[in-house]
């Protein structure tokens, strides 16, 4: 089966590598000479655990090619993937669609034989209809078909995601179309992976409402850890307790800084909109993105406290800069809005992460630090503080870590460590939602 991946960023270049290593022959395209370029010499743009050695096993294979020409791939695939960003639209929130709607103009000429084309990309409901009337009146005459078929990757996971899903979601309304993608997707049948056929519209909407579901567990336990701080509970002994109720799942009852990342964000603000364009309330929604930005903002008045308020040429070692561990993406990252909060009330900030510092000095302020190890930064702190519950922050050394600190300052905002040994070992330690 020829497979089109149109847009070669993180949806598509996993997803691409993945269906090639089902077996289908993949073209990934994308209009960044530099992107195409950097991967055909066998460097990966984005990281993500794993995907390196599954892009070089595929393209050794021959199975995976990277181009930037529609002309010769779309010609011959069977199916074409749309997997551009859709980032919210500045100003309203709503997610922009024109780097959809443009591959789908650019698709059109290409077509030639019965071709299905898929929107991967997370996309409002109305986006398939859209993208099957502008192929329509681009190339009246192609023989095609329209599909919708959400990704639910997880960055960090998204190979075992792609191979072991909870569900494949499919809306279609030819069976043309759905055999082809049930066809691709044979391989999970191996692991009795439910696929789910739908229509357009159902398809659009349930990948917003599971971010949205998401998000809103995150906002609803960050929302309890500020009450176990007032009255004196434990968030953790709470959030275990509701995770063992089956109807309730452990999962994204952890309190933290506030949720980020490409997906959380964006969908949760277009479901929004959404809602408003058809004058349905979203309360709820709408609530849980307040939430968060109460929470990051939450941070920063808990992170300057410590310090009675002023963090004034304050040495602060900024450990995790990433919205989360195994990954190098600092969109809407937490450490977005603390860090600059911090830079502005005169705070020195020393920061190490594993995998995000490059993206971080494009995206933060100048004015941070940026040490080659854990260590490095903690060096004549008067504070650490926590942002990323990356692995190698699990494990540190808690006494060589007092000898070289200022000042004994612990700040854990994820929550990794327990406040009754932190308190053994000496430090002034402060985390969310417990007894300290």
């Amino acid at each position: 089966m020829n497979v089109v991946m149109v847009g070669s960023g993180y949806v598509g270049l996993v997803s691409g590598t993945c269906f090639a290593e089902f077996g289908a022959n993949v073209i990934c395209i994308d209009v960044d000479d530099s992107k195409i370029e950097a991967l055909n010499n066998g460097q990966i743009p984005i990281y993500e655990p794993g995907l390196d050695e599954l892009v070089e096993k595929n393209v050794g294979t021959g199975r995976l090619i990277f181009t930037t020409s529609y002309a010769d791939a779309v010609a011959k695939a069977d199916l074409v993937f749309i997997a551009v960003g859709t980032p919210s639209r500045r100003g309203d929130g709503y997610a922009d669609l024109s780097y959809v709607y443009q591959a789908a103009k650019d698709i059109a000429p290409c077509l030639e034989g019965f071709t299905v084309i898929v929107d991967k990309s997370t996309v409002p409901v109305g986006t398939a209809r859209n993208v099957e009337r502008i192929i329509r009146e681009e190339n009246p005459d192609a023989d095609f078909n329209v599909a919708s078929n959400p990704e639910f990757l997880r960055e960090g996971a998204a190979i075992s995601d792609f191979m072991r899903p909870d569900r494949v979601v499919i809306g279609v309304e030819n069976k043309r179309a759905e055999t082809l993608l049930r066809e691709l997707y044979r391989p999970i049948n191996l692991i009795e992976a439910p696929i789910l056929v739908t229509d357009f519209e159902s398809a659009e909407l349930i990948k917003y409402a599971s971010n949205a579901f998401l998000a809103t567990k995150i906002s609803f336990i960050n929302e309890i850890s500020m009450l176990c701080e007032a009255v004196g509970a434990d968030v953790h002994a709470v959030s275990k307790g509701m995770g063992l109720d089956g109807r309730i799942g452990k999962k994204f009852l952890h309190p933290g800084p506030g949720y980020g990342g490409s997906c959380f964000p964006k969908d949760t603000q277009a479901l929004v909109r959404t809602a408003q364009e058809h004058g349905v309330s979203s309360r709820i929604v709408e609530s849980v993105i307040e939430v968060n930005a109460a929470q990051k903002a939450r941070m920063i008045k808990k992170i300057t406290s410590v310090f009675g308020g002023d963090v004034s040429g304050k040495r602060i070692a900024v450990l995790g800069l990433t919205f989360k561990p195994d990954t190098d993406d600092m969109r809407d990252s937490p450490a977005m809005s603390i860090l600059p909060a911090l830079l502005e009330k005169g705070a020195q900030i020393h920061a190490y992460d594993p995998k995000g510092m490059d993206e971080a000095k494009e995206l933060l302020p100048e004015g941070i630090a940026y040490e080659k190890g854990p260590y490095e930064a903690i060096e004549q702190s008067d504070a650490l503080v926590i942002l990323t519950e990356w692995n190698v922050f699990r494990g540190m050394d808690m006494k060589k870590i007092k000898a070289i600190m200022n000042d004994n300052k612990f700040i854990d905002l994820r929550n990794i460590y327990e406040p009754d040994d932190m308190k053994k070992t000496g430090f002034d330690y402060h985390c969310i939602g417990r007894n300290t």
